[in-house]
């Protein structure tokens, strides 16, 4: 592994643990169609592909377009207004993050979840700690398109090369891949180990102590 400038990082499930919360709100907006409500297993399954994916995964099988959108838009209302009821970093994040700031590294966040929502969350969360935050904007393409990444790459003024991207997902090992990045899989997330194996991740890593190390052993 070389050594790296740059970390950009997935949001949910990666940086903070926002199953609850989505839960909460997927269930919301369900119990208003009268459809069948969702276990938080379920919820964390269907995660990853951004907010109406994980809405027409939601619903039942044979729901309408129409229905399917209204669901959504119920959805986006309360969550927006929801969004961080339960949601808090997973333990040891807000130490590692500060820690590669202070050590020199450049920090991003590009995540599916609206612009918004993850701007806000950063901030709340990371302060200034973050230099950019990244969110799903309107007919920009989301992950596991590389067009964010590469987008938070260049107003860094970084390279490919010297950058990794982290996440939970096979999705974000994806995005990672076409962006031409090194990819970190973290197991505390919404996808297991076997997931990010199998999707190639570069390197996977337990804890977000071992996140750390593995960057300041590669700083040295």
């Amino acid at each position: 592994m070389m050594k790296f400038k740059t970390a950009i990082f997935d949001l949910d499930g990666t940086l903070l643990n926002t199953l609850e919360d989505l839960s909460d709100a997927v269930n919301y907006a369900l119990k208003q169609k009268a459809y069948p409500l969702r276990t938080m297993e379920e919820v964390r399954c269907f995660i990853g592909n951004g907010i109406e994916m994980l809405i027409r995964r939601a619903v039942p099988p044979e729901t309408e377009e129409k229905d399917m959108l209204d669901t959504l838009s119920i959805f986006r209302d309360y969550y927006r207004t929801h969004v961080r009821i339960k949601t808090q970093p997973f333990e040891g994040i807000p130490e590692a993050i500060d820690e590669l700031k202070n050590q020199g590294f450049a920090l991003a966040v590009v995540s599916n979840k609206s612009h918004g929502e993850t701007e806000a969350l950063v901030r709340e969360f990371f302060g200034d700690a973050i230099t950019i935050s990244l969110g799903r904007l309107p007919d920009f393409p989301k992950k596991p398109a590389p067009n964010g990444v590469l987008r938070v790459l260049t107003a860094l003024g970084a390279d490919a090369d010297s950058a990794v991207y982290i996440g939970d997902s096979d999705v974000d090992v994806a995005t990672a891949k076409n962006a031409g990045l090194f990819s970190i899989g973290v197991t505390w997330g919404y996808r297991d180990k076997a997931v990010l194996a199998d999707a190639g991740a570069d390197c996977i890593v337990d804890t977000p102590k071992e996140l750390l190390s593995l960057f300041l052993q590669e700083h040295q």
